[in-house]
């Protein structure tokens, strides 16, 4: 688009570009008229009759099915197929078929109204933490359409999406009597070492579908993390770990130990083949479960154990705040493979009360002592 700008006595004619792909700077062309408006005006009816005839783009949907998820080549199997799940399955239905530059912050508002009141499977609503995941989602693909110039402003900067509550981000979590009980109720399930493990390392769901024997060291006492499995359009496919810290070494106790060389022994006599690249844990007919199987079995087992209800995600919070505040942090973390301590601090942190109080006596004894 073009416009006119006067500086002091003379008229100026702007003809803007939109911003370089490369650098991300704003191309703007200058265009002097002169001491006179009217030649300003009459120049820029040529500069906007020289455009190119805008192409009309095409409507969000479409878009965000083909160009914007195409401008990601990086991306990993996993997510891809979950950005096209949530296209499909929350945006398209409700927005898809706007035009891009149709498209209003009223619309995304209304989207965010649905998602949160009759979003999700069951129509009960979703989360807002996945409401605004939702939300920068398709923000991220209209800033693409801005730099493509399809529209000329991203309507999503207009738009008001849920805020959190972040007081729900503390997490749920069992004391060490309810874990104890609960791993005492599934002793005799057959993927009880697999509960355990979980309990006892704070691995993620999909970590511990992705393991295999080549992965336990019984020699060193460890366990890698090297791989996961997700679900990805109702196929499961191995994946990279969430994040480059999150490929580590684990140590694990003895009685972890014991528990995983029972386990190997019991799929022995039942016939199973044991190589190093044989998934860790398999279901009754030898093949490595879904990741979602894990989140049914711990779900039943709580329910019968009468338990209060935590998800299966929540066994590694668990286990995480049973060792804060007695392991120090930055120990924690690497055995969660947070990305950083500060991570972890911050969301354990509710479990640290009073430590600066306990801090500030030690120092005092520690100088009283010294004199």
């Amino acid at each position: 688009m073009s416009y006119i700008v006067q500086r002091q006595q003379n008229f100026y004619v702007v003809d803007y570009r939109g911003r370089d792909p490369l650098t991300g700077a704003e191309r703007r062309t200058w265009h002097p008229a002169g001491p006179s408006r009217s030649a300003a005006e009459a120049i820029k009816i040529r500069v906007d009759q020289s455009r190119p005839p805008r192409r009309r783009p095409g409507t969000l949907g479409e878009f965000m099915a083909t160009t914007w998820i195409d401008s990601k080549p990086l991306l990993s199997h996993s997510t891809r197929s979950r950005y096209k799940w949530m296209l499909e399955k929350n945006v398209a239905p409700i927005i898809g078929g706007i035009a891009l530059d149709e498209l209003r912050p009223d619309d995304l508002d209304a989207l965010t109204q649905h998602l949160l009141h009759h979003g999700g499977r069951r129509k009960a609503g979703l989360a807002a933490k996945t409401v605004l995941e939702i939300h920068r989602t398709v923000s991220n693909a209209l800033d693409l359409a801005v730099d493509r110039h399809l529209i000329d402003t991203n309507p999503a900067a207009k738009a008001r999406p849920p805020r959190p509550d972040r007081r729900s981000t503390v997490p749920t979590i069992w004391d060490a009597a309810q874990l104890a009980t609960f791993l005492t109720h599934t002793a005799t399930k057959r993927l009880h070492p697999a509960l355990h493990l979980t309990a006892y390392t704070g691995i993620r769901r999909g970590e511990l579908a992705g393991l295999q024997w080549r992965d336990l060291d019984t020699t060193k006492a460890t366990l890698a993390i090297a791989r996961t499995r997700q679900t990805a359009a109702g196929h499961t496919v191995e994946a990279q770990v969430k994040t480059r810290t999150s490929r580590r070494s684990i140590d694990l106790d003895p009685k972890t130990l014991k528990i995983l060389a029972q386990w190997r022994q019991r799929l022995i006599a039942e016939g199973a083949v044991i190589e190093p690249d044989s998934p860790l844990f398999v279901n009754l007919h030898h093949q490595a479960p879904s990741p979602e199987s894990f989140s049914q079995l711990f779900t039943r087992a709580t329910i019968q154990a009468g338990l209060p209800h935590i998800r299966f995600h929540d066994l590694r919070h668990t286990h995480a705040s049973l060792l804060v505040p007695p392991a120090p942090i930055k120990v924690v973390s690497e055995r969660l493979g947070h990305a950083h301590p500060g991570f972890t601090m911050h969301t354990y942190q509710h479990l640290l009360p009073g430590m600066g109080a306990t801090a500030a006596s030690q120092f005092a004894h520690l100088i009283d002592n010294s004199r």
